[in-house]
């Protein structure tokens, strides 16, 4: 009997979990495909996506800036990172890859990087603060691509081949949400692949992940990491993917890890489906999204409620701030409501 009324407990908290938010579309767009997002605070969102698109709210998402970069109008802005309402970084992803800056919020747009070399692909950036940054990209010549900023993307300098990760066959990285890599303390960064392979990397170490893998279509997609602006790296990641081709299976897309990345386990009760990017709200609740839905977590991950069918490819919380958005295709951006 104690245990049915354990059981029966549980399944009424994730029930008040699902009712306790809501996620409301805020504006859209149709024919831009939205995964990059940068909250900086509960007021400042910047969002970036394809067809050379930029977007900026400085009322918390109340009214919004639409605007195409010139000579980009073609481009597929997969990430983008924001310092304040009129500092950004866009990530145009491939052949040739650009990096550009913005410090008239939008108005005007300068060159930082650019790669030409065929193969290149651009797939994420982080920054542990408004000056140190790093952005990588699928493997060129078996080498996965990274690339290092000290004066807030001003200038990027490229790791000499000697320094870089090797990928394997099939190997890479996906360009999703611009979470597979994340900074994991004050000096450090950690981040996961997919495609043949789905595996943790941190340092020297190469740590498989219990993900779906094998395909092209498969691995790991994002990685979440709690206190992570801290000296020591952090102990709590999650990490989520699964088969963006079938995207309802909710078998092996998410792993979660309690000390620092050297083993991950399956979750009890999965996302319900694959999941393009994952975000902690707080030390135990996160939120995970995809094509097929959005998830929330209130136990570090290890169980996961449906909230949402609606498609959606990035999720961020404010980096200075409570707020969380969601972003996806059609230009949609949405906030995540607590109703309790």
């Amino acid at each position: 009997m104690i245990r049915k009324t354990c059981i029966l407990c549980l399944f009424s908290f994730y029930i008040i979990i699902a009712n306790a938010q809501q996620i409301t579309i805020l504006t859209s767009r149709q024919s831009i495909s939205i995964r990059g997002l940068s909250v900086v605070n509960d007021k400042v969102i910047w969002a970036s996506g394809s067809n050379g698109t930029v977007a900026r709210s400085i009322d918390s998402g109340k009214t919004w800036q639409w605007m195409r970069v010139p000579e980009f109008e073609k481009a597929d802005f997969r990430d983008i990172e924001a310092f304040d309402a009129e500092t950004a970084i866009i990530m145009a992803i491939a052949e040739p890859a650009y990096i550009l800056k913005t410090h008239d919020g939008g108005n005007n747009w300068q060159k930082v990087f650019i790669d030409e070399r065929k193969g290149m692909f651009l797939d994420a950036m982080e920054f542990w603060n408004e000056r140190s940054g790093i952005v990588i990209g699928d493997p060129v010549n078996g080498k996965i691509f990274v690339a290092r900023t000290f004066d807030s993307g001003d200038s990027w300098q490229a790791l000499p081949g000697s320094n870089l990760p090797v990928g394997e066959t099939g190997e890479a990285m996906f360009a999703s949400s611009g979470t597979n890599i994340r900074a994991i303390s004050l000096s450090e960064a950690a981040f996961v692949s997919g495609g043949t392979k789905a595996r943790f990397f941190l340092r020297e170490k190469k740590i498989d992940l219990p993900l779906m893998q094998g395909m092209e279509t498969t691995g790991a997609n994002s990685l979440a990491v709690y206190n992570n602006k801290k000296r020591k790296p952090a102990k709590h990641m999650v990490a989520v993917g699964g088969d963006f081709r079938a995207d309802t299976v909710a078998v092996h897309n998410c792993a979660v890890t309690e000390d620092g990345g050297l083993t991950w386990k399956n979750p009890q009760t999965p996302p319900h489906g694959y999941r393009s990017c994952v975000e902690y709200i707080s030390d135990k609740k996160l939120i995970t999204c995809g094509t097929s839905g959005v998830d929330i977590s209130g136990d570090g991950g290890m169980n996961w409620q449906l909230i949402s069918r609606e498609s959606f490819h990035v999720c961020r919380k404010a980096k200075k701030g409570k707020n969380v958005f969601l972003a996806g295709k059609d230009g949609r951006i949405a906030k995540l409501v607590f109703d309790m």
